[in-house]
């Protein structure tokens, strides 16, 4: 914290200074060069420095565009400390429009990766040394998979408290306590002394403005809350998140078309009727029932199921009834056109 400056890259950033990295990657076999964006954002005072990614999973393209909204906001002109954004962390999944890696692998998984490793090893291990480790904090923007919805939520071990404030900060009313994964971003942050949260909203291949707000206004909140940004005029006390440490998934009991009754966010009670299946006739084939209660946080979204597929994913608290009324207050308030002007105050060009 606090350096005159910082280099990624080769590239030195002083205090005040702004600077669009390419930091390079691995060739692909064509013998085309692979570069990873960075937009590096630094205060004249000192302060915590914070990165921003997305896109580790190369369909998941939401993170993309909270990151591009940020950057081109005026919540930039007042910064103290270092922002580090890297709106595409894995350029090779989005040009195939997939999660993983040419070489398959999952680059969440593949931390801390090497420099003389696989393809993903070698992505993981630029990424850990040239960003994370140079960061105090850190949120990692993702989504749901492939035909999956998530509603906007976050991943953190809100067993340590600084974590715990930080996911607080970010405002969404969901909460989500997840237990550091070998080979994950989070696991190996921690490991260099960054605290990194996840947050988790809408689907892959797909943007969606309510996830989108509420990434751009989680970000904004954390960097108050680090004292990075000042804080906030409004008078508006934030609704407090309920903390989740434990959900389900609700899978398919046979195979056919879906009708699904519950949505995303929806409060349900055990024994409650989510989806019902049918034949190509229209015929019922069997109805989804609700297994425990809770808030709805992730559901599957084609229509076509197999038994077995996972349709439901159903976060348990003990006050939903407190949940699912501060989901709708989120809902009401990101997509209220004059918060959006609010959460999309561009800086003039």
């Amino acid at each position: 914290m606090g350096k005159s400056t910082l280099t990624i890259g080769g590239v030195d950033i002083p205090l005040g200074g702004t600077a669009r990295i390419k930091l390079p990657m691995v060739k692909l076999y064509t013998d085309t060069n692979m570069s990873m964006p960075v937009f590096v954002k630094r205060g004249k005072r000192s302060g915590p420095t914070l990165f921003i990614s997305a896109a580790i999973h190369g369909d998941e393209l939401n993170g993309i565009e909270i990151i591009s909204r940020i950057i081109q906001s005026k919540y930039l002109e007042n910064l103290k400390g270092t922002l580090i954004a890297v709106p595409i962390v894995n350029g090779y999944g989005v040009l195939s429009q997939s999660r993983y890696l040419p070489d398959r692998r999952d680059l969440n998984r593949s931390f801390p990766g090497s420099k003389r490793g696989s393809l993903a090893g070698r992505v993981a291990d630029r990424f850990l040394s040239e960003i994370v480790a140079k960061a105090d904090y850190g949120i990692d923007l993702h989504t749901g998979s492939l035909h999956r919805t998530n509603l906007p939520q976050v991943r953190a071990n809100l067993d340590d408290p600084e974590t715990l404030s930080i996911a607080k900060a970010f405002g969404v009313p969901v909460l989500m306590n997840s237990n550091l994964r070998d080979g994950s971003l989070r696991e190996c942050a921690n490991d260099v002394g960054a605290k990194v949260i996840l947050y988790e909203a809408g689907e892959a291949l797909r943007f969606d403005e309510l996830s989108i707000r509420a990434g751009v206004k989680g970000i904004v909140g954390v960097m108050r809350h680090l004292s990075m940004l000042p804080k906030s005029r409004s008078k508006k006390s934030l609704s407090e998140p309920r903390i989740a440490r434990s959900s389900s998934w609700i899978r398919a009991t046979d195979s056919g078309f879906t009708t699904h009754i519950k949505e995303l966010g929806d409060l349900v009670e055990t024994g409650d009727v989510l989806a019902e299946i049918k034949d190509p006739y229209g015929d019922i084939l069997d109805k989804v029932l609700c297994k425990n209660g809770g808030i709805i946080i992730g559901k599957q979204n084609i229509p076509l199921v197999q038994e077995g597929d996972a349709m439901y994913h159903i976060a348990h608290f003990t006050s939903p009834d407190e949940v699912a009324g501060h989901v709708e207050s989120m809902q009401d308030e990101l997509m209220d056109s004059e918060a959006s002007l609010s959460l999309i105050d561009y800086k003039s060009s």
